[in-house]
């Protein structure tokens, strides 16, 4: 568990941060003096497209945090002048309320408001007003990998805000908002495409160009595509997060128009091909 000069250490170290014992304060514990807290962590909102979401990008962002106060180089205090004890704590950087209940007299040890657990007075630094850190902007480059979504959430660790008194920075996380595509949809690693085809084209067969986030792709339609059918282009859709050299597929399906109105030979050749299917289907019906 650690080197421990006496029992009180050990003691004291089992029971730190709770409520009526934390730092054994009123029993003659160490006090919090200049003691280092970690900094905030920061939130930045980071918009892409479609394409920059999908297949991953680099952005330089600019964001605002505190960094540490180079007049005072973090302490607070003014360059010169010498902090004193605190006389609220006397030094311990902390205070102990008593409470009596019907069980006894409960102790409460809290963060001393005077010095804010520092156990010291110290004239504030004119140029961050005491608390040791100023606020900056930063511009950062940052990765933004394949297969990202809206809610996506990424991580660069240490540029949040400075700690206090020499105290580690804490972490910068990134919320990811994708601007929807007006073609294309995306459910998760696959790409969904509606395709509108002539009713000849389903009924023959055809080949056609459709959009993907690789650019124009031929598409083979065979011959007899009922409406509603989806097509699958294999590889076509979305990296996996974990695994970018794996891609989703594009999904597409099929949409059969037909024509409202005819002209008149279209009308005619078409009753032509409903009367040589008659026979077809007289027979068919007679097995």
């Amino acid at each position: 568990m650690g080197d421990f000069s006496n029992a009180f250490d050990l003691f004291e170290s089992l029971f730190d941060g709770f409520g009526g014992m934390g730092g054994m304060g009123g029993m003659g514990g160490r006090g919090s003096r200049s003691r280092a807290t970690e900094g905030e962590d920061q939130g930045y909102n980071l918009v892409l497209n479609f394409k920059e979401a999908v297949f991953g990008v680099e952005k330089e962002i600019e964001i605002s945090r505190l960094e540490t106060c180079g007049t005072c180089d973090g302490s607070g205090a003014k360059p010169g002048t010498k902090p004193s004890t605190c006389n609220t704590c006397g030094g311990q950087g902390q205070v102990v309320s008593s409470a009596r209940t019907p069980l006894g007299v409960f102790q409460q040890v809290t963060t001393c408001s005077s010095c804010g657990g520092t156990g010291e007075i110290s004239t504030p630094c004119g140029t961050c007003n005491g608390d040791g850190r100023v606020r900056k902007s930063k511009r950062i480059s940052l990765k933004v990998p394949p297969g990202v979504d809206s809610g996506s959430r990424l991580r660069v660790r240490s540029e949040g805000n400075a700690g206090r008194r020499g105290g580690p920075p804490g972490d910068l996380f990134v919320m990811i908002e994708v601007l929807p595509d007006p073609v294309l949809k995306r459910d998760d690693t696959n790409i969904l495409y509606n395709c509108k085809v002539c009713y000849i084209d389903a009924i023959l067969g055809t080949t056609m160009k459709v959009p993907t986030v690789d650019g124009m792709v031929d598409l083979k339609i065979p011959a007899g595509t009922q409406p509603g059918t989806t097509l699958v282009m294999a590889k076509k859709g979305v990296p996996f997060l974990s695994k970018p050299n794996m891609r989703g597929d594009q999904l597409v399906r099929v949409q059969v128009e037909i024509p409202k109105r005819l002209s008149s030979e279209e009308r005619k050749l078409i009753e032509e091909l409903a009367n040589l299917n008659k026979p077809k289907a007289a027979t068919n019906s007679k097995r």
